[in-house]
């Protein structure tokens, strides 16, 4: 079972390092992810990210 033309997995990914295609898109996926994670943490909590780590 081969991986669709054009779309890459990490599995035929070699190792790169600095702004790569595949490294930016990780990069954007994780930002994502950590802003909705701050947001519902918010929301949950009712206090802000700089209140809960204590600089407000």
């Amino acid at each position: 079972m081969s991986p669709v033309d054009g779309v890459e997995t990490m599995e035929n990914q070699e190792a790169k390092f600095g702004f790569t295609a595949f490294a930016e898109k990780w990069n954007g996926r994780l930002a994502m992810l950590g802003f909705v994670i701050g947001v519902a943490t918010e929301l949950l909590t009712g206090q802000g990210i700089l209140s809960q780590i204590g600089l407000l």
